[in-house]
């Protein structure tokens, strides 16, 4: 796990101020206050990409709806398949908050 190498106490701050957010609007407020636009983009960028990504689009199709680079692209496909299972996670659990179910 690469994380391991970022470990410590600010990383461990920033993170438990994320988790302290409690609604999107909080969320919207926060990221503005500490990312530039284009940061928050790309971060929502690579979300996207891991999303067509499991839905089975192609890297044309991909790098022609979100504007990804195709090195963003490979990496966030390397992340999907070597990671830590992040993205499949967040992105199911997104998807059972849309739907209202639960596995």
């Amino acid at each position: 796990m690469q994380i391991d190498k970022l470990r410590g106490k600010e990383l461990d701050q920033l993170f438990q101020a994320v988790l302290s957010l409690k609604n999107l609007e909080e969320c919207y407020e926060f990221f503005d206050d500490l990312c530039t636009i284009n940061e928050i983009q790309s971060l929502a960028q690579r979300l996207e990409v891991a999303r067509m990504l499991q839905n089975g689009y192609t890297y044309h199709k991909i790098e022609t709806e979100t504007g990804a680079s195709t090195a963003t692209i490979s990496r966030v496909k390397r992340c999907l398949n070597y990671g830590n299972d992040s993205y499949t996670m967040a992105l199911d659990r997104i998807k059972e908050n849309q739907t209202g179910t639960t596995e």
